[in-house]
């Protein structure tokens, strides 16, 4: 389940919550329970590689179309 970061602006403290994806844009209240939060732009650690080397015989694609 997704962790989403919020920040309080009555006492402008930051919390997390655990919550599904349908429920990200849901209202959050903040652990002294004020209502006026603000859902934070967190960014995502990526580890490792996704993307897979180009052949060593220079094909690959190109311009949505694949070639040799």
């Amino acid at each position: 389940m997704p962790t989403y970061a919020y920040r309080c602006r009555e006492c402008t403290g930051t919390f997390e919550l655990s919550r599904p994806m349908s429920e990200s844009g849901a209202p959050a209240t903040c652990p002294e329970g004020h209502r006026d939060t603000v859902k934070l732009l967190t960014t995502v650690p990526l580890t490792g590689s996704a993307a897979t080397p180009a052949p060593a015989d220079g094909g690959g694609c190109c311009g949505g179309g694949c070639c040799n």
